[in-house]
């Protein structure tokens, strides 16, 4: 599925990662944390990230991250591409909404 990926201190880039659990926990060093931001967008990070020490990485919407994270798209319950519009005007959306 199509995501938009953070690595501490990296630049946010487009990327494709296997829509499954294993491939996201992997992605993210561990069990994963789902954090919605919109109807159609969330954030997967790493549950454990702060009792694991992980380094900072960004605040999205007030919300600080630590590690590896992931935008992706939600439909529903499920997981999916990020909506086109989404990665569009993602560079508005980081000048806007993350430090």
């Amino acid at each position: 599925m199509r995501a938009i990926a953070k690595k501490p201190g990296e630049d946010f880039k487009v990327v494709n990662v296997p829509n499954t659990l294993e491939a996201l926990q992997e992605y993210v060093g561990g069990y994963i944390e789902v954090v919605q931001l919109y109807g159609d967008v969330a954030i997967i990070c790493n549950e454990e990230g702060r009792l694991k020490r992980q380094k900072y990485n960004c605040t999205v919407d007030g919300i600080s991250f630590v590690g590896d994270i992931l935008f992706v798209g939600t439909e529903g319950e499920e997981f999916g591409d990020l909506p086109e519009d989404f990665v569009q005007d993602f560079e508005d959306y980081i000048e806007n909404y993350i430090e």
